[in-house]
């Protein structure tokens, strides 16, 4: 029977050992992120190094633990820490990660989709399956729109158990990187000047559209993004026959995404049963009174670490064994840098 997800653990405030901690790709969306949350999680930090590529070394980053100077990356600067954090292309994590954690490096937790579907490293939500990374020294941090998913699906499956899950996923901007929130920010701006507008991180023009294309596609019909959620769900969940499926939109938000979720489950499921389950459930706010007028939105899940859960209501298709729902939660914190940061949390001492 699946386990219950594990509470989050309060912030690390009275802990005597620090340790160095680096950030690679210190520089872009995520790395900057990833330095805001040690520092909002208390983390037991000794030094703080970023490293980021020749263009950007040199340079000082304002962070919430002083100036630092971003250093360039080098294997053997990034070894000299306890904890890694890479925040970079799944190429580059696939060409340096091996040789980062190897024993007597620090212990790598990776972003990227470089090692996600690697048998040997650990996927990890920490609520959800944080065990499989004890002893790890790679460890992968999962796609955004999947974190994301997991957090409101997890509980609901402990409790209820998953058969079929129908997601439709509404992607922010910053899901492509500071570059993506840049161009739709500059694009809205040309738009409404009345000047042509240019997309070069997004296959067409984002502002004021939405596009159903994330990465590229492959020979299914689906696009790599889409089956990032299918595979990464089922590795993480330890359900290799969960029936799952996709379907990935960017949309011209900055940088919060939003899911539509539809569920049928091995119980019955009731909607007031399944607030219940959630709002218990670390790392979940339910927010579902639609008379109020209050339910999940980008507008409210920006900068939080709390994942929203709303619209729950009883499913027209799958009757008293399924449920819709609307989940919503910050990409670069959830689905990124908040993730990272509560892994290495569960490895600590």
């Amino acid at each position: 029977s699946p386990t219950a997800p594990a509470a989050a653990s309060a912030p690390l405030s009275e802990m005597a050992t620090t340790y160095d901690v680096a950030i690679v790709g210190a520089t872009g969306a995520v790395g900057v992120e990833m330095y805001r949350v040690l520092k909002d999680r208390s983390f037991p930090i000794g030094k703080l190094r970023l490293f980021a590529s020749e263009r950007s070394a040199g340079k000082v980053a304002a962070t919430p633990f002083g100036d630092i100077t971003i250093e360039v990356f080098s294997v053997d600067a990034v070894r000299e820490t306890a904890f890694a954090f890479l925040a970079v292309s799944g190429s580059f994590a696939k060409e340096h990660g091996p040789a980062l954690a190897a024993p007597g490096g620090p212990i790598v937790i990776d972003n990227s989709s470089a090692f996600r579907m690697d048998p040997a490293v650990p996927l990890v939500v920490p609520e959800i399956n944080a065990d499989v990374a004890r002893g790890a020294r790679l460890i992968a941090n999962p796609n955004c729109t999947t974190a994301i998913a997991a957090m409101a699906l997890y509980p609901l499956h402990v409790e209820f158990g998953l058969k079929k899950v129908i997601v439709s996923s509404y992607q922010a901007a910053s899901g492509a990187g500071a570059e993506g929130m840049d161009e739709l920010q500059d694009g809205c701006k040309r738009v409404l000047a009345g000047e042509p507008v240019e997309n070069k991180v997004f296959a067409h023009p984002l502002p004021f559209n939405v596009i159903p294309h994330i990465d590229v596609f492959v020979e299914n019909g689906y696009t790599k993004e889409e089956m990032k959620v299918t595979l990464e769900t089922r590795k993480i969940f330890g359900l290799d026959d969960l029936a799952i499926s996709c379907t990935a939109v960017r949309i011209p938000t900055l940088r919060a995404h939003a899911e539509a979720i539809t569920i049928e489950t091995v119980k019955p499921i009731t909607p007031d049963g399944a607030r219940r389950v959630l709002e218990s459930a670390p790392g979940v706010r339910v927010v579902d009174s639609p008379a109020e007028k209050a339910y999940p939105m980008p507008l409210t899940a920006t900068k939080q670490h709390d994942v929203e859960v709303g619209r729950v209501r009883q499913s027209l298709v799958f009757g008293e064994h399924g449920l819709d729902l609307f989940v919503c939660g910050d990409q670069l914190l959830r689905g990124a840098a908040l993730n990272a940061v509560l892994i290495a949390e569960k490895l600590l001492p």
